[in-house]
């Protein structure tokens, strides 16, 4: 298949499964000369439901790019039921980072930004901790240092969001952000907040999970990339990965383990995201390669 251009159009769908949804789909595009670039398809048995993503090409497509969700709304998606979204490949989305002191995830991303590696713009870095604001510094990123109490929090995240909303933001990584974000705000962002952590939760909670977890002798160290939402740490899960350690391995070993997974297992999320592969249904991810 060809590789994605800067002019393309994305469709995910999750609906009922029903007979003929693909042919309804990929005829909508063929007979309004869509060159699809990409199709992918999943049907979760235990529950009936229908999943798709498909890209095409807009440079010969004949409706014009405003109008192709009113005529998709209309044609077919309102007769399926489907839950869709739509997106241009052309439009840089926008990606805020939340950081408190570590800083192995905070080099990573902008790292790759900063290569090309990712087409997305950082509007500013927030932080509750001077800490990492030299980083920001160095990658010419305003940073925003807004420490949050228990007697501040409501007040500080109403600021974070008008400057979430002032900057057009489209999504938000916690890069080891140590704060619970509220309710509320979640409301504001949902599947839009990704979040990364070691995989000693919840058997190994606290300030020191890699000592606890030595202590027990664990095998395997994991880190998940997720969605955020009200549960905490239980949002949809769009990356995973492990690494093993045996006896010999110190709890620095099994620091720098667990640092390099969640960089690794962040990105990942981050890419699956940038690139609008992801479809949540029932706290769950269908992740289309």
């Amino acid at each position: 298949m060809k590789q994605s251009s800067s002019n393309n159009a994305v469709l995910l769908i999750s609906c009922p499964d029903k007979k003929g949804i693909v042919l309804v789909v990929t005829e909508f595009l063929y007979k309004n000369k869509a060159n699809i670039v990409h199709l992918g398809q999943h049907v979760d048995s235990t529950d009936d439901h229908f999943f798709m993503r498909v890209e095409w090409e807009l440079d010969d497509f004949v409706i014009p790019k405003e109008k192709v969700a009113e005529y998709f709304k209309t044609l077919i998606a309102d007769q399926y039921n489907m839950e869709w979204q739509l997106f241009f490949t052309e439009k840089k989305p926008k990606m805020a980072l939340f950081v408190t002191k570590m800083s192995h995830c905070l080099y990573d991303i902008l790292s790759r930004v900063k290569s090309g590696e990712w087409d997305v713009e950082i509007p500013f870095i927030v932080s509750n901790h001077e800490s990492l604001r030299p980083i920001a510094d160095r990658f010419d990123i305003p940073y925003h240092y807004m420490p949050v109490t228990k007697a501040n929090k409501k007040e500080v995240e109403a600021a974070q969001l008008k400057m979430l909303k002032d900057a057009e933001v489209d999504f938000i990584v916690l890069a080891r952000y140590m704060q619970i974000i509220s309710d509320d705000f979640i409301t504001h962002y949902p599947n839009k907040i990704i979040n990364i952590h070691h995989s000693f939760l919840p058997a190994f909670p606290g300030a020191k999970p890699y000592h606890s977890a030595f202590n027990r002798g664990v095998k395997i160290i994991g880190a998940t990339s997720h969605y955020v939402t009200a549960d905490l740490d239980a949002g949809p899960i769009i990356e995973q990965d492990v690494v093993r350690i045996n006896h010999s391995n110190t709890i620095p070993d099994m620091i720098r383990k667990g640092k390099d997974l969640e960089k690794l297992v962040l990105s990942r999320g981050i890419w699956h995201h940038l690139k609008n592969r992801v479809v949540v249904h029932n706290n769950k991810t269908i992740v289309f390669s």
